[in-house]
């Protein structure tokens, strides 16, 4: 049966050589409802093929198990030996998933330069559907400008395809090897020969070829992604041909164009221009996005521009709310000149993006503990709600005009989002916390659209709560006599205090919590006014405790309790030993905003404490220390409200600790890397330790190995130079397996094990193979053999090749191949032409063994007639 199919598959070849037509192809989906999609088909092909008229209809998968036929809505001569034709169907697919629509039809036209045998090779192209409900409905990118061009040899070729996507997506471009039967890579294809590069701009879609070297038709692919939110939701193959003949002119050049933003109403406009070096008409042409927007699309006028040797035109777009989205839309422009035998084209792109105006007139008005926002309804009907930030103390951020949304780097918090175009007030109570006292509060707001899209900015609001309540602003250890461990409370009196409502005499109560959660506070003083706000807390000693003390001031009138201050903890420091540093950790859970700390330390034999850094962080490593040795800290912090009248810098004193490093800490994990080298049969392994702090005493490393498969790893060798991060694994009889590797410090301390790196069959060519083999016994190329060694993952083959009848003239299971030339039954030298292969690998994996197949053309050429 196997040779019946080789048999029947090669003569389809012969039978339907009359009917190689196909130049170039592509899929687009539109999105009707539900899961129901309308799916075009674009093939340009050959009209003087005689198959060209018949192909009234097209099989299609639909990439869910189901095929059919489409039917052809536009059958049109372009001149030039072109047909345009469009193929029209509608499928409703399952449900959620990523479904590849896909067609293939016999065959390519004759002669493409860099497909061999093109006319034995069908057109196969595919888009990608992926149906996700989370994500929303999703049309395929449109691609405006045909897959058709001309180019001359040695001269700059450029195309674009003019991409726009409907749904506003990121798209992204990427060159792609042609396809042909089954969608397999065509074997033996290869990338057009450039003189210096052939390139896609990932950007712009550019398809950029510099300089063509050979005259005739070629077929290059590429593959246009869409991503949405970090995901890949669909991709359109293209696969189009160009025509490269010889001719002695430049393409037209164009005079620069920037990219640019306008908010939604505004009227853009540019001018367009580009000039033939040569002199002749040159014809300007607008695509892209902003032409394709179903309201108040783009023009140019007048369109084309024509002009000799400069072409002009006036790019004009009346943006709408409409045109909002996340990503910039693509305004292509197109340039052809009148050049002998053909027009040369050349592209530019201008990235327009177009963003919501602001929320207007917000305010920010404080009630209590809270402040309330207000702003003016958005502009634009089409938005969805709006984002609230907040930012603690002064605003001096000045967006540009281009900024949408808050950047996290100007200090503002999103806060809250609010759903619905006609709600626009918040009241910011800190989630149910209240706000603090002392702080002044800053808020902009943005308007929300579909796809989280933010408008620009509103101008800044600012507000504080009233000074209605004490303002702690010290919980300090005693500066004259730190070791006693005393903690003094200071506060500032509220000068906003309404004493109609709340009439004296005052009195200030104040409590103390050990710990955080305010479960057990217990009244420690009891003042009388307003005006005495110090107190020295002697009962206790901070330096004896393994956690902060935490005050809070009450505030007492005539008519009984008024208000309670903002809780305020005394600064604490803990530390962690590690080998020769300690770790100092700071805490300070407190109203104010500190900026920095001051860090003092006691090192062994000395008497005193000196500063040893100031730093803006709250973890501190004290490195180079001697372990077990007893090194004692405290730490300064000093910070400060945002209101004037109250006291700047605000200094606060920690409890005196004392930590003794050792080491206790193994190093860190490696971090492991695995290059195979197929043709010696062996793996390089080389790792690093990251740098940071628990790497400084590694000794030596231990490698471990599995084959196959990462089960039963045991330890491969031991590498006692702590330098030495290298290992090569020889003398295996596959490459497959498993590595991992652990550092070992001086204290017999080992790390994590690196992640696993397995080596997989996919490290080493399967039936990897040229396409042409030269038997002619000059000792070059006289075997036709793999290009690289298979025998690193491959157990056997099944190998055979075919004449073009489909005899079987050539069978081996050595993964080398080995043929020379000969057919198996006559032990002669077959003679030149093309033959066909089919190959089964039988593949050592690591998880266990696998079969792979492949096949393709291989000419012959030793002479023989």
């Amino acid at each position: 049966m196997r040779r019946l199919f080789i048999v029947v598959f090669l003569l389809m070849f012969v039978f339907r050589a009359n009917a190689t037509h196909q130049r170039a192809a592509e899929i687009s989906y539109k999105h009707l409802q539900g899961n129901t999609y309308s799916i075009t088909l674009i093939m340009f092909t050959r009209t003087s093929s005689p198959a060209d008229d018949t192909r009234d209809s097209m099989p299609i998968k639909w990439g869910d198990n189901t095929e059919e036929e489409i039917p052809r809505i536009i059958f049109q001569d372009l001149g030039n030996d072109v047909t345009y034709n469009v193929y029209k169907g509608i499928h409703t697919f399952p449900g959620d998933g990523e479904y590849t629509i896909s067609v293939e039809d016999p065959n390519r036209n004759n002669g493409v330069v860099n497909i061999p045998n093109s006319v034995n090779i069908p057109m196969y192209v595919e888009s990608k559907l992926v149906i996700n409900s989370f994500l929303g409905p999703n049309n395929s990118v449109v691609l405006s400008n045909p897959p058709f061009n001309v180019g001359c040899v040695h001269k700059l070729f450029v195309h674009n395809p003019g991409a726009y996507d409907p749904d506003g997506d990121s798209l992204a471009f990427k060159l792609a090897v042609c396809k042909g039967h089954d969608g397999m890579d065509i074997p033996g294809y290869t990338f057009p020969q450039a003189s210096e590069y052939f390139i896609i701009n990932e950007h712009t879609g550019d398809l950029i070829w510099k300089n063509p070297v050979l005259q005739g038709e070629y077929n290059v692919a590429f593959i246009v992604e869409e991503w949405r939110d970090g995901i890949m939701i669909g991709s359109v193959r293209r696969d189009m041909q160009i025509n490269i003949v010889v001719c002695d002119h430049d393409p037209p050049v164009f005079d620069s164009l920037s990219d640019t933003c306008a908010i939604a109403g505004d009227f853009i406009t540019f001018p367009v221009s580009a000039t033939d070096p040569d002199s002749t008409t040159v014809i300007l042409e607008g695509s892209g996005g902003p032409f394709y927007v179903s309201e108040s699309p783009a023009i140019i006028n007048p369109d084309p521009g024509i002009g000799k040797p400069t072409a002009t035109t006036v790019f004009s777009w009346q943006t709408t709310c409409s045109h909002i989205r996340k990503n910039p839309y693509n305004a292509v422009f197109k340039a052809t000149d009148n050049g002998f035998p053909v027009g040369l084209t050349t592209f530019d792109n201008s990235f327009i993006k177009i963003i919501s105006p602001p929320p207007e007139n917000l305010t920010a008005i404080p009630e209590n503990k809270t402040i309330k926002l207000h702003w003016d309804t958005i502009e634009c009907s089409n938005a969805t709600g709006y984002k609230i930030y907040r930012k603690v103390d002064e605003d001096t951020w000045n967006p540009d005009y281009c900024q949408t949304g808050v950047p996290a780097y100007t200090g503002y918090e999103p806060v809250k989002t609010i759903s619905g175009r006609n709600n626009t007030s918040y009241v910011d109570d800190n989630n149910g916390k209240g706000l603090t006292y002392g702080i002044k509060y800053c808020y902009r707001v943005t308007g929300l659209y579909y796809d989280n899209v933010e408008s620009k900015p509103s101008d800044t609001a600012c507000s504080r709560l009233k000074r209605e309540t004490a303002i702690i602003t010290n919980v300090t250890n005693d500066s004259i006599n730190p070791e006693k461990g005393w903690l003094h409370v200071i506060w500032v009196k509220p000068t906003e205090l309404d004493t109609i409502l709340h009439p004296g005499p005052f009195q200030y109560q104040l409590f103390r919590n050990y710990g955080s959660g305010w479960n057990n506070p217990e009244k420690v003083a009891v003042l009388n006014g307003l005006n005495d706000t110090v107190f020295l807390d002697s009962t206790i000693n901070i330096n004896s405790k393994n956690k902060p003390y935490y005050y809070r001031v009450d505030i007492y009138g005539e008519q009984g309790f008024i208000n309670s201050s903002e809780t305020a903890a005394s600064p604490f420091i803990s530390l962690t030993p590690y080998d020769k540093r300690l770790r100092i950790n700071i805490s300070a859970d407190v109203p104010w905003i500190n900026d920095e700390y001051i860090i003092y330390r006691k090192a062994p034999e000395e008497d005193g404490f000196s500063v040893l850094d100031t730093v803006s962080g709250t973890v501190y490593d004290d490195k180079g220390l001697e372990n077990f040795k007893e090194y004692s800290y405290y730490v300064v912090t000093s910070g400060h409200y945002s209101l004037s009248g109250i006291p700047d810098p605000l200094l606060n004193i920690s409890e005196i600790a004392t930590g003794i490093p050792q080491d206790l800490e193994p190093p860190c994990k490696p971090v492991l890397s695995v290059k195979t080298d197929c043709d010696n049969i062996e793996n390089n392994l080389t790792w690093s330790v990251p740098y940071d702090s628990c790497n400084y005493d590694v000794m030596k490393y231990i490698l471990y190995y599995s084959s196959p498969g990462p089960d039963n790893l045991e330890v491969l060798t031991e590498i006692t130079d702590a330098a030495d991060t290298t290992f090569t694994h020889s003398d295996i009889d596959k490459v497959v397996g498993c590595y991992g590797v652990i550092a070992v410090d001086s204290a017999g301390n080992k790390s994590d094990m690196s992640d696993l790196i397995c080596v997989n069959y996919d490290a080493c060519p399967n039936c990897k193979l040229p396409n042409v083999f030269t038997p002619n016994g000059d000792g070059i190329n006289d075997f036709f053999e793999p290009m690289k060694n298979m025998t690193a993952t491959v157990d056997h083959v099944e190998f055979s090749i075919f004449n073009r009848w489909g005899r079987e003239v050539y069978y081996t299971e050595d993964p080398n191949i080995k043929w020379d030339g000969k057919d198996k039954t006559t032990g002669k030298l077959l003679p030149d032409g093309t033959y066909f292969y089919e190959c089964k690998s039988y593949l050592i994996t690591n998880n266990g063994m696998v079969t792979a197949k492949s096949q393709g053309s291989i000419l012959l050429l030793s002479g023989n007639k």
